[in-house]
């Protein structure tokens, strides 16, 4: 019984390891980068245990036609500030994509902001 306990111990900090490792990994490691313009139209503080900033950009490319959405997560409180600071302003923000994350307590989107510029018109 006590080989098979070691046993299990063992497996389990193996797998425990492994998860922690592949977090960082997605974590650290970006599928895809870009940025993104518009305006910001909603942008909240969510989560009951990890707290993220969550936010939508309405895309117009031509007046007159219906705007895209653009869900978006921010980790960084510097940048939510930024971008609470310019609310209403058209901005572009620089984004990067972690795609794979094993829980939503990251964000709820795989795309993380890491940048605001104001677009000055």
């Amino acid at each position: 019984m006590n080989r098979f306990v070691k046993w299990l111990s063992s497996l389990i900090l193996i797998g425990l390891v492994g998860l922690v490792a592949y977090t960082w990994v997605m974590l650290n490691w970006s599928y895809g980068s870009g940025e993104r313009a518009g305006y910001v139209q909603k942008f909240s503080n969510r989560g009951y245990v990890c707290k993220t900033w969550e936010g939508e950009l309405a895309m117009v490319s031509m007046p007159g036609t219906m705007s895209e959405k653009f869900l978006f997560t921010v980790r960084e409180d510097a940048v939510a500030q930024k971008i609470n600071a310019n609310l209403g302003k058209k901005v572009a923000l620089k984004y990067e994509q972690h795609i794979g994350l094993p829980t939503s307590c990251f964000g709820d989107t795989e795309y993380f902001v890491s940048d605001v510029i104001v677009i000055e018109e």
